[in-house]
């Protein structure tokens, strides 16, 4: 693995950077406080291939690899984690979903016009009685005359009330436990499905985040994505790639909050100096550089093996463990160098510190992926 980027790497962090800080950073505040979800800005990003980044040009996307998809997102989140989430979710779940398991006709239908950001995605994993026990949902899905037909409720989901296109997982032999499991792609405007309560959250604000319901929600059977029953392996293939993009949005949010507070702490007096020149300023600074630089490296690490069609299910628990636990720690210490500015939100690191909670528990909580690091260590 080289530690350097590549030239066209460089291109890309610098462009996703400047359009960061023109054209995201000045509306964070306002979507924070508002709740919004910026559909104009995801119109923007489209064009310059953000939606489909990891989906090949054939099938209208930009065929990034994993490392220069953890650069844009660390990018995006520097200035707004909420819009990184997002550009995260609709990548890494739905829309890679699909085409990872999708059929060729699946792929040319849906996944084109998703990569293209002509449609928006959402991927439904979570239930009210199932979050780290994803395996129990409740959701149930019944072939009757070549026609799939859906009940249940999921919660918690990401672009659940903006969404166009939806993977949802649901039971279709509850006696196979997680064995008997399905996908199936569901379109917004399907009788029988209705967006429910849509949340207030403490952070990634400006990410939609809703609850979808199915009462008697009848499909083709054609959608069925992937093998039927297999539907949970294939989530959990898709979710240790989406640790990989969830450990890049740690990484820039904890980077935002690094870079905003040695701003202020430059321009902060107190005693008649800089705080930046008093040394436990100092030293809170070098813990936070030198974590968010070490969960670089994992984070980078883990797209490699990705990329390299290595085995990378501890590394990107590791990734996401390490990463947006560092996360925590730097906009806790940026709201301490801060002192009382850093309370209110005339300043960003009140909201990146919401923000970065979102990925301790996202994807899998700390307590998952400590779980999933132990059992990869335990296995012969």
């Amino acid at each position: 693995m080289e530690f350097e980027l590549t030239e066209e790497q460089k291109l890309l962090q610098q462009t996703v950077r400047d359009f960061s800080q023109k054209v995201i950073a000045p509306g964070a505040r306002e979507r924070d406080s508002k709740g919004e979800f910026p559909r104009e800005l995801f119109k923007e990003m489209a064009r310059m291939g953000i939606m489909g980044m990891l989906i090949p040009e054939e099938y209208g996307g930009a065929g990034l690899n994993y490392i220069s998809y953890s650069i844009v997102l660390e990018e995006l989140a520097r200035v707004d984690g909420s819009v990184a989430l997002s550009v995260s979710a609709h990548n890494s779940l739905c829309t890679n979903h699909i085409y990872s398991f999708g059929t060729e006709e699946q792929r040319k239908r849906f996944v084109a016009p998703l990569a293209r950001g002509e449609k928006l995605g959402a991927w439904g994993l979570t239930e009210a009685g199932s979050g780290s026990d994803a395996a129990s949902l409740q959701t149930t899905a019944v072939l009757k005359r070549n026609k799939w037909v859906l009940n249940g409720e999921k919660v918690l989901i990401t672009h659940g009330s903006v969404a166009d296109t939806y993977v949802i997982m649901a039971s279709t032999d509850r006696n196979k436990g997680k064995k008997g499991i399905s996908a199936f792609i569901v379109e917004r405007g399907t009788p029988g499905f209705k967006v429910g309560k849509v949340e207030d959250k403490l952070g990634m604000r400006g990410s939609d985040t809703a609850s979808l319901i199915f009462e008697e929600c009848i499909i083709p059977e054609e959608s069925l994505l992937g093998k039927a029953n297999e539907g949970f392996i294939d989530a959990l293939k898709i979710l240790e790639g989406g640790r990989i993009g969830i450990g890049a949005i740690a990484l820039g949010i904890g980077r935002g909050a690094l870079e905003e507070s040695l701003r202020y702490a430059k321009e902060r007096r107190q005693f008649g100096q800089p705080i930046v020149s008093f040394q436990a300023i100092q030293l809170m600074f070098a813990d936070m550089a030198t974590e968010l630089d070490a969960a670089r490296l994992l984070v980078y690490h883990a797209a490699f093996l990705k990329e390299e069609g290595l085995r990378y299910t501890k590394e990107a628990s590791i990734a996401k463990l390490f990463a947006s636990e560092a996360a925590m720690r730097a906009t806790t210490k940026a709201i301490q160098i801060h002192g009382g500015y850093g309370y209110t939100k005339e300043f960003p690191v009140e909201r990146y510190f919401r923000d970065a909670k979102l990925c301790e528990i996202g994807e899998g909580t700390s307590e998952i992926q400590r779980m999933i690091i132990a059992k990869e260590l335990l296995k012969p």
